[in-house]
């Protein structure tokens, strides 16, 4: 089966000045992407501002997507949602529309048990029978899934692994000691990647690699082939941008990175916004990395 790579962009949605989803900044940003090192590009994710895109936009956009990047270039599809149904249906369209992996997302709001979890995954590969990774991140979902949990779905053969995003290293440890030795652990927040790898992680589904995608596969190669003094030095080079990435709600951040850089990906949809001080105090930020002039 196909392995998504080591390096994932969550990539953000490009928008025209209507508001709406625009394929030629997608195109643009998708090359944009590519050329900096990304292995695998995920639309419709929350970066993607998924809850304030239509299903028809989701698909669209994969639809973008796919039609841009190279042959057998993998492009994953966030198809969770919190009803097991509409996230089935969701998932059979993306897969007719050419997706290669599908994101699932714990059901968010209302807060399944972890046995509801389960079978909720299950559901969906079984209906859908696609490669899935699926995704804890209890911040967002107001619910965090057990390792125990995402043990038992790692021995499904179409549950390939997790974007574990729990911020728990102990989470981490406990996977990675219990599950499939070939069931993928993905770091959700790019300033956690490195601890995560050194306990057993594969790589890291990214924010922080729209813009500095060369220098997390140099970070993460580093690490794999031994040279962990090198992998810890780009960390902490990077790491101020990891969190600069973060002073305020993703993706408003990241989408007035881009753009200060010169790849337009438009605005933000209500009710994310973007507020006057944002590009002010990324500036200094983008500047330390030569991604922007002072």
């Amino acid at each position: 089966m196909k392995n998504p790579g080591r390096l994932i962009t969550a990539m953000v949605t490009p928008f025209n000045k209507k508001g709406e989803v625009c394929k030629s900044r997608t195109s643009k940003l998708v090359k944009h992407l590519i050329d900096n090192k990304t292995d695998c590009i995920l639309v419709s994710g929350t970066t993607g501002e998924s809850p304030t895109l239509s299903d028809d936009e989701k698909l669209e956009l994969l639809g973008y997507a796919k039609a841009c990047v190279p042959t057998r270039y993998p492009v994953m599809f966030g198809a969770g949602t919190n009803s097991t149904k509409k996230s089935i249906e969701l998932g059979k369209k993306a897969k007719s529309e050419g997706a290669d992996f599908l994101l699932l997302v714990v059901p968010y709001y209302n807060k399944p048990t972890q046995e509801g979890m389960y079978r909720h995954f299950i559901e969906i590969v079984e209906s859908v029978h696609m490669p899935s990774v699926v995704y804890n991140v209890p911040l967002r979902t107001g619910v965090n899934m057990n390792p125990e949990t995402t043990v038992r779905l790692s021995e499904h053969e179409l549950i390939i692994g997790i974007k574990e995003a729990s911020g728990s290293l102990d989470t981490v440890s406990t996977i990675r000691a219990l599950a499939n030795p070939d069931f993928l652990i993905y770091s959700g927040d790019d300033s956690l990647t490195l601890p995560m790898l050194s306990i057993g992680a594969n790589g890291v589904i990214s924010v922080a690699s729209h813009l500095v995608g060369n220098y997390l596969t140099e970070m993460i190669d580093s690490f794999f082939i031994g040279k962990v003094d090198d992998a810890r030095r780009i960390h902490l080079e990077l790491f101020p941008l990891f969190k600069g990435l973060f002073f305020i709600t993703n993706p408003i951040a990241v989408k007035a990175a881009l753009n200060l850089m010169g790849v337009d990906v438009g605005g933000l949809r209500p009710p994310l916004y973007e507020s006057d001080d944002v590009k002010e105090k990324l500036v200094p930020i983008l500047a330390q990395y030569g991604l922007v002039s002072l």
